[in-house]
C-alpha cells in the first residue's frame, strides 16, 4: 500500500476506515460482541474491543475520523513542483560543479535557499519521496575513464581471461576427487 502525505492514509483510505468503525457501531448496537464484530468486519480482535470501548465511553462520534495526522508538508503543490524542476537543471545549475550528484544535504540547501523552508535530512528524504524521487548511491567512476578503452579490454582480453581451463573433475568444486567405481 502506497501512503500519500508522508505516512498517512489519503482521504478516500481514511473514509473507508471510518466507515467499518461505524459499521462496527451499528453491530454493537445491536448487542453483536467485539470478536464476532471483528469476524465480520475482517478486522482485528484487538481493533474491535478498542472501538467498543471508545463506542461505549463516548458513543459513535468517538469513532469518526480525527483527519489526517502527522505534519503537514511545508511546501506547497507549486513549490513542490518547482522543485522537481530545479533538481532536473542539474547540481551544476546551482553552484555544485566539483560533483554532479544530488545529495539530501544539497537538496536542503536549495529548499532553503529557493523556498525559505527548513528541512532535516530524514524531512527532506520523504518530501522527495512525496514527489517520486529517491536517495540514490551514484556509481563512482574515475574522471579519467576511457570509456574507448574499457570497451577494448572487454572485448579482446576478457574473452581470454574469462576462459574456463581444463580441470580434472569438471563442476567438481571439493579439492578430493570423487570415489571411483
Amino acid at each position: 500500500m502506497r501512503y500519500a502525505d508522508g505516512g498517512g492514509l489519503t482521504a478516500v483510505g481514511r473514509a473507508k476506515r471510518e466507515r467499518v468503525r461505524f459499521e462496527a457501531a451499528e453491530l454493537f448496537e445491536q448487542g453483536v460482541r467485539p470478536p464476532e464484530v471483528a469476524r465480520r468486519l475482517r478486522v482485528s480482535r484487538k481493533s474491535a474491543y478498542a472501538w467498543y470501548a471508545r463506542w461505549r465511553n463516548d458513543g459513535v462520534e468517538a469513532l469518526a475520523s480525527k483527519g489526517s495526522q502527522g505534519p503537514q508538508c511545508r511546501l506547497d503543490a507549486s513549490q513542490l513542483a518547482g522543485l522537481e524542476a530545479e533538481l532536473e537543471r542539474g547540481p551544476a545549475a546551482h553552484g555544485w560543479r566539483e560533483d554532479q550528484r544530488w545529495t539530501l544535504a544539497r537538496i536542503v540547501v536549495l529548499v532553503r535557499r529557493l523556498f525559505k523552508v527548513s528541512y532535516s535530512l530524514k524531512g527532506m528524504s520523504l518530501v522527495l519521496h512525496r514527489i517520486g524521487w529517491s536517495v540514490q548511491v551514484p556509481v563512482h567512476r574515475a574522471v579519467e575513464r576511457d570509456e574507448a578503452a574499457v570497451a577494448a579490454w572487454r572485448e579482446g582480453t576478457w574473452p581470454e581471461v574469462g576462459k574456463q581451463h581444463g580441470t580434472r573433475a569438471r563442476g567438481w568444486s571439493s579439492k578430493t576427487r570423487p570415489v571411483s567405481r
